[in-house]
């Protein structure tokens, strides 16, 4: 009876140790990789599209800030959803073409589309036929000095910010962190959004 209890005490703890090591494969291990790849700034490779943005920027959002409808944004605001941001001086034919983009875009996320809004930057005053076309488009239109203190923090390089027909990425943290150039075709944007959002667990 003895040699059976033993046998069973031993299987018990083979067991338990089994348990310990699996334990410290799922759940230290990543740790200790994420330790690793910081200390020596070691990025895996990325077939991204997009241009990151080194370090991430929080953006901080002027309070007299409003709407279209003249609402204020909630202190929130860049901190709910993934943001598809456009910027544009007067929001003319370029401007327009782009706001199709971004509904395309944002369409074909699918299922992630709660995960995202679409935000139109600019101070073209009358936005009644945009937000007639896009009625889910947030717009913020107010006067330059009004707005300039925000499209500011989206600057890439030299670029001017109004001209320079990016599509600015902002992450559900608030945080600036990447940007697509004007040139890059809406199917590869597409793909490229479609993926960071799949693997991201924010928003």
């Amino acid at each position: 009876m003895q040699t059976n209890e033993q046998t069973l005490d031993a299987a018990q703890q083979r067991k338990g140790r089994i348990v310990l090591v699996l334990m410290l494969t799922f759940f230290v291990v990543p740790l200790v990789v994420v330790m690793l790849m910081y200390k020596f700034n070691w990025m895996p490779h990325s077939e991204s599209v997009g241009e990151l943005v080194r370090p991430a920027r929080l953006l901080n959002s002027e309070p007299a800030l409003q709407d279209q409808a003249g609402q204020a944004l909630p202190s929130d605001f860049w901190k709910t959803r993934w943001s598809i941001v456009y910027i544009a001086d007067d929001c003319e034919a370029v401007c327009l073409a782009k706001l199709h983009d971004m509904r395309q875009l944002h369409v074909s996320l699918y299922k992630d589309m709660p995960r995202a809004q679409r935000v139109l930057i600019t101070r073209t005053q009358d936005v009644a036929a945009i937000k007639r076309d896009y009625p889910d488009l947030i717009v913020l239109n107010q006067p330059t000095e009004a707005i300039a203190p925000l499209t500011a923090q989206f600057k890439v390089g030299n670029e001017d910010v109004a001209s320079s027909k990016r599509l600015y990425l902002v992450d559900p943290l608030g945080h600036f962190m990447m940007s697509y150039q004007a040139s890059l075709p809406l199917a590869t944007v597409r793909k490229d959004v479609t993926r960071l959002l799949r693997f991201s667990w924010a928003g």
